[in-house]
């Protein structure tokens, strides 16, 4: 990431992302509106913060994410991610800032079932033209730093639940992005898996990696620096814990 192109917050910090004045609003086939998801959200996130969004179900943490991620884009308001502006890119434009900026872990892993863990690995880099043996190296690189440079052959229904979220971490990380997102990452694990995955973002966050993930799980927020707790589509609270 270039920090030279990346605007500085008032303390100095570089600043990965910046969301002033979201708004989100749905709306019905006749024009009406059928929700506000979220009603004016402003947000700066620095480079290597590890933050925990945090809210009821329909506080709009899954809307947020959609919009931090490139999934969705705001009614108004603007976002800047990594020092550009991606609130009116066309859907080409933040296809490619997602593939190239963001890296994500999904609760459901979303490994595909027919590639080992390599090759599910070295997808993003494939649609980005890497060439082979390229992909190749950097795959295995990433499936070493998670801990499974020994089950690079290994299909997903030959991984238990743990080994599979780590290959999903593995692929995000694998086209060095400027944050990695992480929806539930621990949500269909039991306790003891989950304290393990917990541990290894907390790692890649001690090597500076910025992490956002969302959640209802209090002893995710735990491990987080900051929990920005939404409700009805504002933020209530932004708390930085002490180490």
């Amino acid at each position: 990431m270039d920090l030279s192109a990346v605007p500085l917050s008032p303390n100095g910090q570089p600043s990965v992302a910046e969301l002033r004045a979201v708004h989100r609003t749905y709306f019905k086939p006749d024009g009406s509106v059928l929700v506000d998801a979220l009603g004016g959200i402003d947000l700066r996130i620095e480079v290597g913060e590890y933050i925990a969004v945090m809210g009821a179900s329909g506080s709009g943490k899954s809307t947020l994410m959609n919009i931090l991620g490139c999934l969705d884009r705001p009614t108004a308001g603007s976002y800047r991610l990594d020092g550009g502006d991606v609130s009116s890119m066309s859907d080409d434009e933040l296809s490619r800032i997602r593939r190239e900026k963001i890296g994500f872990v999904f609760q459901a892993y979303n490994l595909i079932s027919e590639l080992n863990a390599l090759e599910n690995v070295e997808v993003p880099l494939f649609y980005q033209g890497v060439p082979r043996i390229a992909r190749h190296r950097r795959a295995v690189a990433k499936l070493e730093q998670v801990g499974l440079g020994d089950r690079l052959s290994h299909r997903p229904s030959e991984l238990s639940g743990g080994e599979q979220q780590r290959v999903a971490i593995a692929r995000a990380l694998v086209n060095n992005p400027a944050v990695i997102m992480a929806d539930e990452p621990t949500g269909n694990l039991d306790s003891k898996t989950g304290q393990t995955i917990l541990d290894l973002l907390s790692n890649l966050h001690s090597q500076g990696m910025t992490i956002i993930v969302v959640t209802h799980d209090e002893r995710i927020a735990e491990h987080c620096q900051r929990i920005v707790l939404l409700r009805d589509g504002r933020i209530e609270s932004d708390t930085v814990r002490r180490p």
